[in-house]
């Protein structure tokens, strides 16, 4: 049985910057549920991050990639520099990626740790820019495929193509 890592906030825990959750009541996620396939994980609080803590974004929406080769950090709206949390942060997502056999993930998009199509811009303006989080680099890189929250029937399309 394939293993599926989701960010913990879609499974209802309250762990992101502003102290809530952002459950999830797709069908798709709660069969998952179900079946014992879900692995939960935030990689913000894994890297070290308090709940709740300063909002963060990648300076210049530059995204995961560039946070990852070293171009780009991760900064909070107090000005603080909290590149290294997110990158201890998602090489943790990836150890338990690796320990639970996943190939598949669904990660909170928007996220500087977790999105899939876009982060914000790193004005702390509420807008975004084309790019993953830095977790989400880190796992694609290493073959695992991420997919958002809105792309769940994509994502079991995808996880059935590899039970096959």
């Amino acid at each position: 049985m394939q293993r599926i890592l989701v960010s913990a906030c879609l499974l209802g825990r309250k762990v992101r910057y502003d102290g809530r959750a952002k459950t999830s009541s797709d069908a798709v996620l709660a069969g998952w549920r179900r079946e014992g396939r879900v692995v939960p994980f935030c990689p913000e609080v894994s890297g070290g991050l308090p709940v709740p803590r300063p909002a963060a974004e990648i300076e210049g929406g530059a995204g995961g990639a560039s946070v990852l080769a070293g171009k780009a950090r991760v900064l909070a709206s107090d000005g603080s520099d909290v590149t290294d949390a997110f990158l201890s942060g998602a090489r943790a997502a990836l150890a338990a990626a690796r320990a639970h056999g996943v190939r598949v993930a669904v990660l909170k998009e928007g996220s500087p740790s977790c999105g899939a199509l876009s982060v914000y811009d790193g004005t702390f303006t509420g807008r975004r820019a084309p790019g993953q989080g830095v977790t989400t680099a880190l796992l694609e890189s290493h073959g695992i495929r991420v997919f958002t929250e809105d792309q769940l029937p994509e994502a079991a399309s995808y996880l059935r193509t590899l039970e096959t």
